[in-house]
């Protein structure tokens, strides 16, 4: 009985990391609509908290996984928190430094404070997905814990656009001080979750530390599913925030710009980006509800598949056939109807897939991982750095070709690789499911 609450004192407190993580890694985007708004700055550049927060993973990733062999996952996780504060108020800081003339003062500040924070993420993420895959027993069960820790970790996404677009009102005159309600609110959360964590006593799993963590390494990489699972992880990340982004810049840039949006205001746009994470969060609901029963890759490969069609839809589709898509102004408690052209209306839809890759590509890919599964976690986690190169790609095509829509090519590619991984790459070796069989 004392295990078995354990057990569920641990769960609860990880699936409580899952949603924190998203809230604060989600402050970028909206952010990038504030940075853009500061002068002569190109979609490239507008990007820098989401460069800072996820090349971080790049730096932060195996370090981390050899946090948890060194510390075990409690300790790592109060590292990461008290990391994470840090950054916080260095982005804060930033914002009272917003003034004008002062812009590449502020930036870089910014950008400081969202690279600690991306080390906060990328640890706190270590924890998070070994930990529920193993607490769940691993296989379809283990997908189903991740899945239902992403249903809150997609609540806490979608609470952050609805609440970034309410404080950004008009996007022309926004500053990054303007965010400081939303930075509080997450200062507060770590802190609280640091206490807590710190006062929990959670059951956690051995760490092996017979071997060195460069052998680890070296083990885990012998992996041919896992080695193409962490590149899927890579494009993946390109699909999950690539197409909100997309989105949400093409939506809010005036249609005189360089490369011309609709102008729509960054406060109704906030509500309708927000849908997309709905979506995501709708998806991982029934994720968490089938996931015991149906497999990670047959799940995969079926969203992939749709997420490529929808996202065609998105390119082809004409712009001028509109439709009307709603957004919740929680604030008055009603809907707020906005005409879309309808491949926005696709591209919103994608939540929907998007929503159960991350948990069911992890799950896939430490298969048979075993003592190497920890730091395969850390070097997991090192490939969500992809979300920094991929938004850099993808803005940097919609720069040179003067279109948001020809970005989306980008993103359909990454969402292809996916799908070979769902459906080839990820099936483990012989020797893997000898050893399986074995145990």
């Amino acid at each position: 009985m004392t295990k078995q609450k354990k057990q569920w004192a641990a769960i609860i407190i990880m699936i409580a990391l899952f949603a924190m993580i998203a809230f604060v890694t989600n402050l970028c985007t909206p952010m990038a609509t504030i940075i853009k708004n500061q002068g002569e700055i190109s979609n490239v550049l507008a990007q820098i908290g989401n460069y800072g927060n996820f090349i971080a993973y790049l730096v932060m990733g195996i370090p981390a996984g050899m946090l948890i062999n060194k510390f075990g996952y409690k300790k790592t996780a109060l590292i990461g928190l008290a990391v994470g504060m840090i950054g916080i108020l260095i982005q804060w800081l930033s914002g009272q430094m917003d003034v004008e003339g002062n812009l590449t003062g502020v930036f870089t500040v910014y950008l400081i404070g969202a690279f600690i924070a991306g080390f906060c993420m990328c640890i706190l993420n270590c924890v998070v997905n070994p930990m529920l895959n193993t607490l769940g027993g691993g296989g379809n069960k283990g997908n189903q814990l991740i899945q239902l820790g992403g249903v809150f970790n997609s609540t806490a996404a979608v609470c952050c656009y609805i609440l970034m677009g309410a404080l950004i009102g008009d996007a022309a005159k926004a500053k990054i001080s303007d965010a400081t309600p939303a930075l509080m609110i997450a200062l507060a959360i770590f802190a609280v979750a640091f206490i807590i964590i710190a006062f929990t006593k959670i059951q956690e799993p051995a760490q092996e530390k017979q071997e060195g963590q460069w052998a680890l390494i070296k083990g885990a990489c012998k992996y041919r599913h896992f080695v193409l699972g962490a590149l899927a992880i890579f494009l993946y990340m390109g699909v999950e925030v690539g197409v909100p982004n997309a989105v949400q810049q093409y939506l809010t840039t005036s249609p005189d710009a360089a490369t011309p949006g609709l102008g729509i205001p960054a406060a109704i746009v906030g509500l309708i980006v927000a849908v997309y994470w709905f979506m995501m969060l709708i998806g991982r609901f029934v994720g968490a509800s089938i996931g015991g029963k149906v497999s990670s890759r047959a799940l995969v490969s079926t969203v992939a598949f749709l997420a490529i069609v929808l996202m065609l839809i998105g390119v082809f589709a004409p712009q001028d056939v509109m439709v009307n898509i709603p957004g919740v102004d929680w604030a008055n408690l009603s809907l707020v109807w906005q005409e879309v052209p309808i491949g926005i209306f696709a591209l919103i839809l994608v939540g929907l897939c998007t929503s159960v890759m991350w948990g069911a590509i992890f799950n896939l890919a430490v298969e048979g991982l075993g003592k190497y599964t920890a730091i395969a976690s850390g070097i997991f986690m090192t490939m969500v750095f992809g979300c920094a190169v991929m938004l850099a790609i993808e803005s940097g095509v919609a720069d040179a070709c003067g279109s948001f829509i020809s970005s989306y090519w980008v993103i359909i590619a990454c969402a292809a690789y996916i799908l070979f991984y769902a459906l080839i790459g990820s099936r483990p070796s012989k020797k893997v499911l000898e050893q399986k069989e074995e145990e």
